[in-house]
């Protein structure tokens, strides 16, 4: 109902207030964009945004748990590592990206190391944190049983670490689209970030709608992903909520 209710405001105004469709196109022509551009430009270029976002997210899940699971197992890295590592994010991507270009080329490489550079520091954030919260008496539990520590961490610290795991992963998916985007804008030749960049100079107002419609529609997708793979992975996580 909300989307219907912005949608039909959105197409209001434009209507009433006879804007131009290279400033801001309607709605109706943003879907016939969609449609008409789908099998030439769009279809081909969502495909390979989709490639890189998915590829460059499992690869940055890939390295977060490992340096979340080594910050986690010593406290003299966490120490050293970690404020290196909330150092790194003021690094801008925009200028990553044109570096990264030049050593790899045009290839899909680059874009993948944008979207897991983009996505990997809420993962680790969440996931230490995680493993840092949980029940002490479930620690001397295991203590008390004589498990060691790798019993622990496994048997313990990790499972009650999941709902944080996939809170950090949810975040990260939002920013998947805009790592992705990001590469192709330093350097590409195809996917939506491509087309965005062919059609602003030319006032293709309603082709850029469209690929920004694609870009949300799949960051939706990957985010209600992971939520249905939370409730597989950890269903207590969501008991005692209303």
């Amino acid at each position: 109902m909300v989307l219907i209710l912005v949608a039909a405001t959105w197409d209001l105004v434009v209507h009433l207030a006879h804007v131009q469709d290279y400033i801001f196109p309607s709605v109706e022509n943003v879907f016939r964009s969609l449609y008409k551009n789908w099998s030439s430009v769009l279809g081909s270029a969502t495909w390979i945004t989709f490639q890189e976002m998915l590829f460059g997210f499992l690869i940055s899940i890939a390295v977060a748990v490992i340096i979340a699971l080594s910050l986690h197992s010593s406290a003299t890295l966490r120490g050293a590592i970690y404020p290196l590592l909330i150092g790194s994010q003021a690094v801008p991507i925009v200028v990553i990206g044109p570096i990264l270009a030049i050593i790899f080329g045009y290839g899909i490489t680059p874009k993948l190391i944008i979207v897991a550079i983009s996505c990997f520091f809420p993962i680790v954030v969440n996931l230490v944190d995680g493993l840092a919260s949980v029940d002490p008496d479930l620690i001397k539990v295991m203590r008390t049983l004589d498990g060691s520590r790798l019993a622990t961490l496994f048997r313990v610290e990790v499972p009650s670490a999941l709902p944080s795991f996939f809170s950090g992963l949810r975040i990260a998916a939002v920013y998947a689209p805009i790592g992705a985007v990001f590469g192709e804008y330093a350097g590409s030749q195809n996917g939506l970030g491509y087309v965005l960049i062919q059609a602003t100079p030319q006032l293709n107002s309603d082709l850029v709608f469209a690929a920004v419609l694609l870009l949300t529609v799949m960051s939706i997708l990957l985010f209600m992903l992971l939520s249905f793979l939370e409730k597989i992975c950890c269903p207590w996580a969501g008991k005692g909520k209303k």
